[in-house]
């Protein structure tokens, strides 16, 4: 089956399901998903070490999220994709953290679009590259 027959939902459960492990270790960060075409190129984390390293309030180390809290942060990523729209092309982060043993998350739409490629189906066939440049 071709990646762009998926749907995005799907596609970032996938990619979510496989960052389960460094998930697990963590108290925040940002999940990144670069889209072109309404497909993942690229996920990833980003974060900090000391992040893992969080003390609670009584001095006691917090370990990151439990499995239950890895997958209610990929409940509500997927969820969040209902608010994205029309574009196919662009970046989303899902800014994560635990705070007294809930997960919260923030969720950041990116759109990008070439220009390039909007002039030229503006233009009638049989125009050159110049031609449209020059205009």
């Amino acid at each position: 089956m071709s990646l762009e027959l998926v749907p995005l939902a799907r596609q970032v459960d996938v990619a979510l399901r496989k960052l389960e492990d460094e998930l697990r270790g963590l108290s925040a960060g940002t999940i990144v998903l670069q889209i072109r075409n309404d497909v993942i190129g690229k996920f990833g984390i980003r974060h900090l070490p000391l992040d893992c390293e969080d003390r609670g309030t009584a001095g006691e180390k917090q370990a990151g999220m439990t499995a239950a809290q890895v997958e209610s942060l990929r409940r509500m990523a997927i969820e969040a994709l209902n608010h994205k729209r029309s574009w196919t092309h662009g970046e989303i982060s899902y800014d994560f953290v635990l705070r007294q043993g809930k997960v919260y998350l923030s969720v950041q739409f990116e759109s990008n679009y070439n220009m390039a490629n909007l002039m030229f189906r503006l233009h009638p066939k049989g125009r050159d590259r110049r031609d449209a440049v020059n205009e």
